[in-house]
C-alpha cells in the first residue's frame, strides 16, 4: 500500500529578527559572567549564574552596577 502523504510545496517563510526581538536575547548579557557568586539565602535552583541571582547584584560590591542601573534608566518614563 502506498502512503498518500504530501510534501509540502512551499518552504517555511524565513525569520528575521528584528531591534523589538533583540530585546528577549538582551537578558543574555546578565548571564554567566566571571565575577557570578550565588547569593545563598535564594533557593538553590536559582543558581543560573544570572546576574540577579548573584550576593552581588545591585550592591557597591558588584563591578558592573552602572550598567543595572543604566538598563532601569532606560525603562523610566521621561
Amino acid at each position: 500500500m502506498r502512503s498518500t502523504a504530501r510534501a509540502p510545496a512551499h518552504r517555511p517563510e524565513p525569520t528575521f529578527e528584528t531591534h523589538h526581538d533583540r530585546g528577549e536575547h538582551d537578558d543574555d548579557r546578565f548571564v554567566g559572567r566571571s565575577c557570578y557568586v550565588f547569593n545563598p539565602s535564594l533557593r538553590s535552583n536559582l543558581n543560573d549564574t544570572h546576574c540577579s541571582h548573584c550576593r552581588h547584584y545591585l550592591t557597591a560590591r558588584c563591578p558592573h552596577i552602572d550598567e543595572f542601573l543604566d538598563d532601569v534608566e532606560e525603562l523610566m518614563p521621561d
